[in-house]
C-alpha cells in the first residue's frame, strides 16, 4: 500500500508526527515514518497528534485523546451482533444471496466498513489522511490473525486504498457509502474523543457536500448517506427511502430501483 500526503482544502490538518513505544523496539515506528514521510520523535509527548507506534500495536494519540483501532475489542465484538447493522446492511443492500461491492469513501476508524465485511461484503476503505490509512491497514493485518474466525473473515474482506476518494471512478458494481463527520457540536465535551481525532485531522469542514457531489457523478446505482436522525438530506438530491434507527439515519440514493425495495 503506498501512502502520500492528502490534498488540503480551506483547513489546515494538525501535524501528525510518529513516537515509538517506551521500552520497546523503535524498528516498526521508524518503519512507519519514514513510509508516511512523517516526523519521527523518539522523546515523550509532543503538542502534535502522534501516531505511536509499538512492537505488536498502534494508536494515535494527542492532548488527553488516545484513539486504538481494534476490530476483535470486546466492544467490536459487541457491535457484531447490534441492531444498527440490520439497518446499515438493508441500507447497502445486502440480502442472503447479495453481498455488494462497497466502497466507503470516508474510511475514518473503519467500524462501519467491518459490520460490512461482516455481513459478507466486500469493502474497499478510502483514506486520505497518511497515518489513519496506515493506522487502519494494521489493524487489519492484526484481524487478519485473530484468535475469533469470524473476524478474520471479515478482515480479509477488507482493503485499504489510500488518497481521496474524489480522484476515484467507480462502476455501477459498486454501493458508495459515505460517512461525513456530524456537525459540531456546542459543548466539546459531547463529542466523542474518536469523532474529536478525526477533526484534528481532517482538512476538509464542508459537511461532505463534495463527497456527495463526487459520489453523484459516478455510474454507481446505489450512494448510502450515514446521518444525524433529525439532520437534513446531503445535497440537493431527494432519497430514494431512508433507514432510522435512534440516533443515526442512512440516506439511499438507488438510481435503478430493484424489486423489494
Amino acid at each position: 500500500m503506498q501512502i502520500t500526503p492528502p490534498q488540503l482544502s480551506d483547513r489546515t490538518a494538525r501535524q501528525v508526527v510518529v513516537r515509538p513505544v517506551l521500552g520497546e523496539s523503535p524498528l516498526r515506528a521508524q518503519a512507519a515514518a519514514a513510509q508516511l514521510t512523517l516526523p519521527y520523535n523518539p522523546a515523550l509527548k509532543s503538542d502534535d497528534i502522534e501516531l505511536i507506534v509499538g512492537e505488536a500495536n498502534a494508536w494515535l494519540e494527542t492532548a488527553g485523546l488516545k484513539v486504538a483501532i481494534r476490530y476483535d475489542s470486546a466492544a467490536m465484538l459487541h457491535r457484531r451482533h447490534g441492531g444498527q447493522n440490520e439497518l446499515l446492511g438493508r441500507a447497502v443492500g445486502v440480502k442472503n444471496d447479495r453481498h455488494p461491492i462497497v466502497f466507503d469513501a470516508t474510511g475514518g476508524l473503519g467500524r462501519d466498513a467491518f459490520v460490512l465485511a461482516d455481513l459478507g461484503c466486500r469493502v474497499t476503505l478510502c483514506e486520505q489522511t497518511p497515518a489513519l490509512a496506515w493506522l487502519l491497514q494494521d489493524a487489519i493485518l492484526c484481524a487478519q490473525v485473530s484468535r475469533h474466525e469470524a473476524v478474520r473473515d471479515a478482515a480479509g474482506r477488507m482493503t485499504v486504498h489510500a488518497g481521496n476518494s474524489e480522484a476515484q471512478s467507480l462502476g455501477a458494481a459498486t454501493v458508495i457509502y459515505i460517512d461525513p463527520m456530524f456537525p459540531e457540536r456546542k459543548k466539546a465535551a459531547a463529542v466523542k474523543k474518536e469523532a474529536m481525532m478525526l477533526q484534528y485531522l481532517s482538512a476538509s469542514n464542508d459537511g461532505g457536500e463534495s463527497l456527495m457531489n463526487w459520489a453523484s457523478r459516478q455510474a454507481v446505482d446505489r450512494i448510502v448517506v450515514k446521518r444525524p436522525v433529525k439532520a437534513p438530506v446531503l445535497g440537493e438530491r431527494k432519497a430514494s427511502f431512508s433507514l432510522s434507527g435512534k440516533s443515526v439515519r442512512f440516506d439511499v440514493f438507488v438510481r435503478h430501483a430493484q424489486a423489494g425495495e
